[in-house]
C-alpha cells in the first residue's frame, strides 16, 4: 500500500463507530502489553472472518473514544517492530501472523498501522490455545455460537472429486495411464492379474481417479496431456523450477504442467544433484553422498499436489540453489504444526483435496499412514543432513526447505557416534546447530541424555558427546575457565599492570569467555566479574563512569 492508500485507510477507520468488531484503536504512546496484543489479534482475525472482510486493524496512536491522532512511539526501532511477526506466529494457529505492520505520519504524529488477516475458513484462531473474539468494544472469550461458525466453514465440497464437465478420456495421456496402472498393482498385489484386463474406463473407475465414468479435476492433474490444464481454468495445474545462484540471481527455469504423475520426475532430474564428500572424525575414509535423496524430494512434491489449495489458482514451485531447495504450495497446513504430525504419527484427520489425496494413495504417490512427514525427517537423519525446515509464518502458504549442505560437522559427528538417539532428540539436536532456540524442558530432555552442556539458553555439545567425535577443545572453549578463574585474573591484571580501563580487560579476558557466548553476553559478563570485585571492596574505579580506570584497593 502507498503511503496515500494508508492515509485513506486511516481516515477511513476513524469514521467508523467505536463498537466495530474488527477494528481496534490504542493509544499505545509508549508501550503496549504483549499479551494483550496477542489476545486482541485473536479476536480481530476471528471476527474479520465471520464480517467476511479482507483484513482487520489495529492501530497505536489513535485514542479509542474519540479516535482523535496523539501519536505513538511503540518500537520506534523498525528492525524491532517488524519482529512482532515472528514473535505472534510463534503462540497462534497455524502460526498466522500479521499480513503486514504500516507506519506513516500525521501532522508529525506517528501512526502504526496493525493489518491482520482473517481466521481461514474453517479454523479459528488462537492465542496461547485461547480463542478471543470481540463483543462490541470489548474483548471477551470467543462464544460458542462464534466458534461453531467458523468451524462450520470448512464443511465444503472437495475441488479435486467435481467432474471436469468438458473433458473425456481422449484428454487423459496414454504413458500417464500405463504408469498409473503399474503403480497401482504394486499398490494392491491382489490385484494384480486383474488390471491388465480392465480397459481403461474400468481401471480408472476402480483406481478411484474417475467418478461414475466421467472425468475428475483430480485425473487432469495427475494424468492429464499437457493441453488438458486448460480445461480446470482458472485454477492452475503447474510445478515451476528455478535456478538460482548463491546471489539470488535468475540462472535458468522451467514448468511442468499434467500429468504430475509422470512429471515429478521431470522435475527431479533438473536439479543439479552433487555429490558431497565430509571425513567424519576417526576415519580415512570420506563419507559420500548426494545433496538430496530422491524419495525426499519426491514425497515433498507429491505432499504440495495434494494439499495445494487449488482456488487460489497459483503454482507450485520449486527453487533450487547452490545448498538448498525451497518447495512450496498455496493453502494451510492443517494438522497445525510439523511437531504435531510427527509425535503423534497418525494420518490427519482432514485433506484439504480427499479426492485426489485418495487417488494418490491408490497410485503409490502418498501414505495415508501420516508416517510421510516423519519418513522424511527419518531419512535426512540417516544420511547425517539437517532435517527439513517448515515455514508455515505466511498465512496461505507452506514452504519446505531441503539443505543440501553440512551445516555443522559437529552434529554429523554426533549422529555417527550416538545411534541411540530417537527422532524428537535428533530434531531438538538440529534446532541447535540451525540457532533456533528450543524451550527448558527440550533442553533437560537432552541434558539427561548427556547430549549438550551449558547454561539455558546457551547450549552446547557435552564433554562426554565432544570426546567421542573428537572436539574436545572446542568443548573446553565453549565452556570456559570458571567464573573464580575469570575473576582472580581480572585481580592479577589490574595488580599487575594497573590503572587499567575496561577496554584493556575487555581485549584480553574476551578471548578467555566462553565461544558459545556472543560478544555482548561476554561484555555483560565482564561488567558483572568488575561489578562484584568492586562490591567486596576489592578494586575501585578511580576514573569515570565513561572512562573507568581500574585499580586495587588499598
Amino acid at each position: 500500500m502507498t503511503e496515500q492508500d494508508l492515509l485513506q485507510r486511516l481516515t477511513d477507520l476513524r469514521a467508523m463507530p467505536s463498537e466495530t468488531e474488527w477494528v481496534e484503536f490504542k493509544a499505545a504512546q509508549s508501550s503496549f502489553s504483549f499479551k494483550e496484543m496477542g489476545e486482541y489479534f485473536s479476536a480481530l482475525s476471528n471476527e474479520a472472518n465471520l464480517h467476511n472482510k479482507a483484513s482487520a486493524w489495529l492501530v497505536f496512536g489513535v485514542e479509542n473514544k474519540t479516535h482523535d491522532i496523539i501519536g505513538s512511539h511503540y518500537r520506534p526501532d523498525r528492525p524491532a517492530l517488524d519482529s512482532l511477526k515472528h514473535e505472534i506466529a510463534q503462540k497462534t494457529t497455524s502460526s498466522l501472523t500479521f499480513t503486514e505492520i504500516h507506519e506513516i505520519f500525521v501532522q508529525g504524529k506517528r501512526v502504526v498501522l496493525f493489518q491482520i488477516p482473517p481466521a481461514p475458513r474453517g479454523i479459528p484462531i488462537a492465542w496461547e490455545g485461547h480463542y478471543y473474539g470481540r463483543n462490541g468494544e470489548s474483548l471477551v472469550a470467543l462464544n460458542l455460537q462464534k466458534l461453531e461458525l467458523i468451524r462450520g466453514q470448512a464443511v465444503h465440497e472437495d475441488w479435486s472429486a467435481q467432474v471436469c464437465e468438458s473433458a473425456t478420456l481422449a484428454d487423459l495421456d496414454p504413458a500417464a495411464i500405463a504408469k498409473a496402472r503399474n503403480e497401482f498393482a504394486i499398490k494392491n498385489p491382489s490385484q494384480a492379474n486383474d488390471v491388465a484386463s480392465w480397459d481403461d474406463l474400468t481401471f480408472l473407475n476402480k483406481a478411484k481417479i474417475l467418478r461414475q465414468d466421467r472425468v475428475t479435476n483430480a485425473a487432469i492433474i495427475l494424468l492429464g496431456r499437457p493441453e488438458s490444464a486448460s480445461l480446470i481454468t482458472p485454477s492452475v495445474a503447474q510445478i515451476s523450477w528455478f535456478l538460482k545462484d548463491q546471489a539470488g540471481n535468475d540462472l535458468d527455469y522451467a514448468h511442468f504442467g499434467p500429468p504430475f504423475l509422470l512429471n515429478v520426475d521431470a522435475v527431479f532430474a533438473k536439479i543439479r544433484n552433487l555429490t558431497i564428500r565430509h571425513l567424519p572424525a576417526g576415519t580415512l575414509f570420506p563419507l559420500e553422498t548426494t545433496q538430496y535423496d530422491p524419495w525426499v524430494v519426491r514425497e515433498a512434491l507429491h505432499n504440495c499436489i495434494a494439499h495445494q489449495d487449488y482456488s487460489l489458482q497459483g503454482r507450485i514451485t520449486l527453487v533450487e540453489t547452490p545448498t538448498r531447495l525451497l518447495i512450496t504450495n498455496l493453502g494451510n497446513f492443517l494438522p497445525g504444526s510439523v511437531e504435531a504430525v510427527i509425535q503423534q504419527d497418525f494420518p490427519p484427520e482432514k485433506y484439504g483435496n480427499k479426492f485426489l489425496a485418495d487417488a494418490m494413495v491408490n497410485l503409490k504417490m502418498i501414505d495415508t499412514q501420516g508416517g510421510g512427514i516423519k519418513k522424511m525427517f527419518l531419512t535426512q537423519a540417516r544420511r547425517f543432513f539437517p532435517l527439513p525446515d517448515y515455514d508455515l509464518t505466511n498465512q496461505g502458504k507452506v514452504v519446505v526447505s531441503l539443505r543440501g549442505e553440512i551445516i555443522d560437522e559437529r552434529y554429523t559427528r554426533l549422529l555417527i557416534a550416538r545411534t541411540d538417539l530417537d527422532l524428537w532428540s535428533i530434531i531438538l539436536l538440529d534446532k541447535i546447530q540451525k540457532r533456533i532456540p528450543i524451550d527448558k524442558d527440550q533442553f533437560k530432555r537432552l541434558k539427561e541424555l548427556d547430549a549438550v552442556e551449558g547454561r539455558y539458553p546457551n547450549v552446547f555439545i557435552s564433554a562426554k558427546v565432544a570426546k567421542a567425535v573428537g572436539e574436545e577443545a572446542k568443548h573446553m572453549r565453549n565452556r570456559g575457565l570458571g567464573t573464580r578463574y575469570d575473576m582472580d585474573y581480572i585481580l592479577e591484571m589490574i595488580k599487575e599492570h594497573g590503572p587499567v580501563s575496561r577496554k584493556k580487560i575487555d581485549d584480553v579476558l574476551m578471548t578467555k569467555l566462553p565461544d558459545v557466548l556472543s560478544t555482548d553476553q561476554k561484555k555483560k559478563r565482564i561488567h558483572y566479574y568488575l561489578f562484584k570485585l568492586s562490591k567486596a571492596g576489592k578494586i575501585r574505579n578511580k576514573g569515570s563512569r565513561r572512562s573507568p580506570q581500574w585499580i586495587i584497593c588499598a
